[in-house]
């Protein structure tokens, strides 16, 4: 078997619907954008498709907590790549770090760390992860050297701004 990838990446176009009268991202939208691409990485790396998850077994994961600075403003039209990577994980909770770049990663533009708790949708309340989950988490999490968000933001900025 393949070992899968701990960080995932794709690449995003911003549109106009989404840019405020300044052409730039609309703040409220980096979430979207973000959420989008970890969806779509998901299913592409790790076949987790957490919409069918929910229709079949009634369990997915619900956004809990969200830490997002905005760094360099995404124009309109303009392609950024976005990673995302698992750094923290429990048996009901996990959190992932997501980082938006210029097309050629020199700028980094923004990051958000993203809270999820594992859900039952049937009986409404917080689900323990499964021992296949656990061990797919496992095999990706990737922990940053950071014990909290501002932590990583000053890591970060001086490399990317």
């Amino acid at each position: 078997m393949n070992k899968l990838p701990k960080v995932l990446e794709t690449k995003a176009k911003i549109r106009f619907q989404d840019c405020d009268p300044f052409n730039h991202l609309n703040n409220g939208n980096y979430i979207n954008y973000f959420m989008n691409h970890r969806e779509d990485a998901l299913i592409e790396h790790y076949s987790l498709d957490i919409y069918k998850k929910a229709k079949l077994e009634g369990k997915s994961w619900v956004s809990s907590s969200n830490q997002i600075a905005y760094i360099k403003p995404a124009l309109l039209m303009e392609t950024v790549i976005i990673e995302s990577q698992l750094i923290r994980f429990d048996d009901k909770n996990l959190l992932v770090e997501m980082r938006m770049f210029n097309k050629d990663k020199s700028h980094l533009k923004s990051i958000i760390w993203c809270g999820f708790a594992h859900f039952n949708l049937l009986n409404q309340k917080r689900e323990i992860h499964n021992e296949k989950l656990m061990e797919l988490f496992e095999s990706v999490n990737k922990p940053v050297n950071s014990k909290s968000f501002e932590d990583r933001l000053y890591q970060l900025k001086p490399n990317f701004v």
